[in-house]
Protein backbone atom coordinates (compact mmCIF):
# COMPACT_ATOMS: atom_id res chain seq x y z
CA UNK A 1 0.00 0.00 0.00
CA UNK A 2 1.63 3.47 -0.88
CA UNK A 3 2.02 5.97 1.71
CA UNK A 4 2.57 9.69 2.25
CA UNK A 5 5.63 10.91 3.77
CA UNK A 6 5.52 13.50 6.30
CA UNK A 7 7.60 15.71 4.16
CA UNK A 8 5.01 15.39 1.07
CA UNK A 9 2.74 16.36 3.66
CA UNK A 10 4.20 19.05 5.05
CA UNK A 11 4.61 20.53 1.22
CA UNK A 12 1.21 19.51 0.76
CA UNK A 13 -0.24 21.57 4.00
CA UNK A 14 2.38 24.47 2.70
CA UNK A 15 0.64 24.69 -0.44
CA UNK A 16 -2.90 24.75 0.36
CA UNK A 17 -2.36 27.30 2.91
CA UNK A 18 -1.53 29.65 0.08
CA UNK A 19 -3.87 29.12 -2.05
CA UNK A 20 -6.02 29.48 1.00
CA UNK A 21 -4.36 33.14 1.44
CA UNK A 22 -4.92 34.07 -2.09
CA UNK A 23 -8.36 32.92 -2.71
CA UNK A 24 -8.94 35.36 0.98
CA UNK A 25 -7.44 38.25 -0.47
CA UNK A 26 -9.18 38.28 -3.71
CA UNK A 27 -12.45 37.56 -1.94
CA UNK A 28 -12.22 40.83 0.06
CA UNK A 29 -13.15 42.99 -2.50
CA UNK A 30 -17.25 41.25 -2.55
CA UNK A 31 -18.35 43.27 -0.70
CA UNK A 32 -17.13 46.73 -1.98
CA UNK A 33 -18.21 45.50 -5.24
CA UNK A 34 -22.01 44.65 -3.95
CA UNK A 35 -22.09 48.10 -2.51
CA UNK A 36 -21.26 49.79 -5.41
CA UNK A 37 -22.73 49.36 -9.01
CA UNK A 38 -19.88 47.83 -10.54
CA UNK A 39 -20.72 48.70 -14.45
CA UNK A 40 -20.21 52.52 -13.16
CA UNK A 41 -17.19 51.66 -10.87
CA UNK A 42 -15.38 50.28 -14.06
CA UNK A 43 -16.68 53.62 -16.17
CA UNK A 44 -15.36 56.14 -13.54
CA UNK A 45 -12.21 54.30 -11.88
CA UNK A 46 -10.84 51.99 -14.66
CA UNK A 47 -9.67 48.59 -15.37
CA UNK A 48 -7.37 48.29 -12.24
CA UNK A 49 -10.57 46.90 -10.26
CA UNK A 50 -10.43 43.77 -11.92
CA UNK A 51 -7.42 43.13 -13.14
CA UNK A 52 -4.56 42.51 -10.49
CA UNK A 53 -1.98 39.43 -9.50
CA UNK A 54 -0.80 38.88 -6.10
CA UNK A 55 2.37 37.00 -4.54
CA UNK A 56 2.72 34.50 -1.32
CA UNK A 57 4.99 36.34 1.09
CA UNK A 58 6.17 35.88 4.63
CA UNK A 59 7.42 38.06 7.78
CA UNK A 60 10.44 37.49 8.71
CA UNK A 61 11.32 40.16 10.65
CA UNK A 62 9.38 43.04 12.71
CA UNK A 63 10.65 46.58 14.07
CA UNK A 64 12.13 46.21 17.55
CA UNK A 65 11.05 49.65 18.53
CA UNK A 66 7.27 49.18 19.26
CA UNK A 67 6.50 52.77 18.24
CA UNK A 68 7.33 52.34 14.67
CA UNK A 69 5.46 49.62 12.60
CA UNK A 70 6.94 47.92 9.71
CA UNK A 71 7.99 44.02 8.96
CA UNK A 72 10.58 42.50 7.08
CA UNK A 73 9.25 40.33 4.51
CA UNK A 74 10.71 37.30 2.55
CA UNK A 75 10.43 39.12 -1.27
CA UNK A 76 12.46 41.42 -2.52
CA UNK A 77 13.63 42.78 -6.35
CA UNK A 78 14.06 39.59 -7.65
CA UNK A 79 10.44 39.04 -7.13
CA UNK A 80 9.01 41.76 -8.80
CA UNK A 81 8.61 43.76 -5.49
CA UNK A 82 8.62 47.85 -5.74
CA UNK A 83 8.53 50.49 -3.63
CA UNK A 84 4.90 51.48 -2.81
CA UNK A 85 3.13 47.77 -3.55
CA UNK A 86 -0.17 47.54 -1.10
CA UNK A 87 0.11 44.47 0.93
CA UNK A 88 -2.30 42.50 2.52
CA UNK A 89 -3.27 39.70 4.84
CA UNK A 90 -6.14 37.55 4.46
CA UNK A 91 -8.41 40.17 6.37
CA UNK A 92 -7.81 43.67 4.91
CA UNK A 93 -5.09 46.06 4.26
CA UNK A 94 -1.47 45.35 6.09
CA UNK A 95 0.29 48.57 4.57
CA UNK A 96 2.89 49.57 2.05
CA UNK A 97 6.21 48.51 0.36
CA UNK A 98 8.66 51.48 1.43
CA UNK A 99 12.04 49.38 0.91
CA UNK A 100 13.37 46.69 -1.38
CA UNK A 101 16.23 44.74 -1.23
CA UNK A 102 17.29 42.02 -3.07
CA UNK A 103 15.86 39.15 -1.28
CA UNK A 104 13.52 40.90 1.23
CA UNK A 105 11.80 44.06 1.90
CA UNK A 106 10.37 46.31 4.69
CA UNK A 107 6.78 47.19 4.99
CA UNK A 108 5.45 49.88 6.69
CA UNK A 109 1.72 49.17 8.39
CA UNK A 110 -1.26 51.28 8.19
CA UNK A 111 -1.24 51.68 12.16
CA UNK A 112 2.25 53.44 11.74
CA UNK A 113 2.26 56.82 13.32
CA UNK A 114 3.46 58.20 10.00
CA UNK A 115 1.18 56.31 7.83
CA UNK A 116 -2.48 57.95 6.04
CA UNK A 117 -4.88 56.19 3.98
CA UNK A 118 -7.70 57.15 1.76
CA UNK A 119 -10.39 55.53 2.92
CA UNK A 120 -14.44 55.78 2.17
CA UNK A 121 -17.29 54.23 4.35
CA UNK A 122 -18.85 51.00 2.49
CA UNK A 123 -22.52 52.05 3.87
CA UNK A 124 -22.57 55.53 2.18
CA UNK A 125 -19.21 56.13 0.04
CA UNK A 126 -18.62 58.91 2.69
CA UNK A 127 -14.76 59.80 2.04
CA UNK A 128 -11.93 60.49 4.72
CA UNK A 129 -8.55 59.70 5.75
CA UNK A 130 -7.26 56.90 8.13
CA UNK A 131 -4.24 57.47 10.38
CA UNK A 132 -2.26 54.99 12.59
CA UNK A 133 -2.04 55.78 15.94
CA UNK A 134 1.12 53.06 16.98
CA UNK A 135 -1.25 51.00 17.96
CA UNK A 136 -2.11 47.60 16.73
CA UNK A 137 -5.42 47.91 17.32
CA UNK A 138 -6.36 51.49 16.54
CA UNK A 139 -6.32 54.27 13.91
CA UNK A 140 -8.27 57.18 13.72
CA UNK A 141 -10.33 59.65 10.97
CA UNK A 142 -8.96 62.60 10.11
CA UNK A 143 -11.41 65.73 10.08
CA UNK A 144 -14.76 64.12 10.11
CA UNK A 145 -17.44 67.06 10.72
CA UNK A 146 -20.09 66.10 13.46
CA UNK A 147 -22.72 66.55 10.23
CA UNK A 148 -21.93 64.04 8.31
CA UNK A 149 -23.31 60.58 8.36
CA UNK A 150 -21.48 58.49 9.80
CA UNK A 151 -22.15 55.31 12.63
CA UNK A 152 -20.27 52.89 15.19
CA UNK A 153 -20.18 49.64 13.06
CA UNK A 154 -19.81 50.99 9.71
CA UNK A 155 -16.71 49.61 7.43
CA UNK A 156 -14.26 51.52 6.07
CA UNK A 157 -12.53 50.25 2.63
CA UNK A 158 -9.55 51.95 0.86
CA UNK A 159 -11.01 54.62 -1.62
CA UNK A 160 -8.21 54.22 -4.73
CA UNK A 161 -7.45 58.10 -4.41
CA UNK A 162 -4.16 58.82 -4.86
CA UNK A 163 -3.18 55.80 -6.61
CA UNK A 164 -1.09 54.10 -4.02
CA UNK A 165 -3.80 51.35 -2.95
CA UNK A 166 -6.41 49.82 -5.02
CA UNK A 167 -10.16 50.19 -4.04
CA UNK A 168 -12.47 48.24 -1.68
CA UNK A 169 -9.60 46.68 -0.01
CA UNK A 170 -11.11 46.37 4.05
CA UNK A 171 -9.41 48.89 6.28
CA UNK A 172 -11.14 49.13 9.47
CA UNK A 173 -14.03 48.92 11.49
CA UNK A 174 -15.81 52.29 13.28
CA UNK A 175 -15.17 51.31 16.99
CA UNK A 176 -15.89 54.50 18.42
CA UNK A 177 -17.36 58.19 17.97
CA UNK A 178 -16.85 61.59 19.80
CA UNK A 179 -18.00 64.49 19.76
CA UNK A 180 -16.10 66.90 22.13
CA UNK A 181 -17.59 70.12 23.00
CA UNK A 182 -16.48 73.05 21.10
CA UNK A 183 -14.17 71.15 18.69
CA UNK A 184 -15.11 71.57 14.77
CA UNK A 185 -14.46 67.90 14.27
CA UNK A 186 -15.38 64.37 16.02
CA UNK A 187 -12.65 62.16 17.45
CA UNK A 188 -13.12 58.52 15.67
CA UNK A 189 -11.74 55.40 16.12
CA UNK A 190 -11.21 52.67 13.82
CA UNK A 191 -10.72 48.92 14.40
CA UNK A 192 -7.87 47.60 11.70
CA UNK A 193 -9.45 44.93 10.07
CA UNK A 194 -6.14 43.15 8.83
CA UNK A 195 -4.15 41.25 11.81
CA UNK A 196 -1.59 43.48 11.96
CA UNK A 197 0.63 42.16 14.86
CA UNK A 198 -0.06 38.70 13.79
CA UNK A 199 -0.57 37.62 10.51
CA UNK A 200 2.75 35.67 8.96
CA UNK A 201 1.67 35.08 5.45
CA UNK A 202 0.72 38.25 3.02
CA UNK A 203 -0.05 38.88 0.15
CA UNK A 204 1.92 41.63 -2.21
CA UNK A 205 -0.72 43.11 -4.99
CA UNK A 206 0.50 44.11 -8.30
CA UNK A 207 -2.00 46.30 -10.10
CA UNK A 208 -2.51 47.83 -13.89
CA UNK A 209 -1.74 51.16 -13.87
CA UNK A 210 -1.15 54.23 -16.19
CA UNK A 211 -1.41 51.18 -19.18
CA UNK A 212 1.91 49.04 -17.64
CA UNK A 213 1.00 45.69 -18.30
CA UNK A 214 0.65 43.29 -14.45
CA UNK A 215 3.55 41.53 -14.01
CA UNK A 216 3.41 37.54 -14.41
CA UNK A 217 3.99 36.66 -11.26
CA UNK A 218 4.52 32.93 -10.07
CA UNK A 219 2.99 32.67 -6.08
CA UNK A 220 4.75 29.21 -5.61
CA UNK A 221 8.23 31.01 -6.63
Amino acid sequence: MNTTSRTQLEQKNVSLEKERLILLGKLQRSAELAAENLRLRQLLNATELLMQSVLVTEVIGVSPNPANHFVTVNRGKVDGVYVGQPVLDEEGLMGQVIEVFDNYSQVLLITDLNHALPVQVLRNGLRSVAEGSSDYNQMSLRFVSPTVDIQEGDELVSSGLGGRFPVGYPVGTVSSIIQKPGEKFMDIKLKPSAKLDRSRHLLLVFTLKDGDMIRAVNEQR
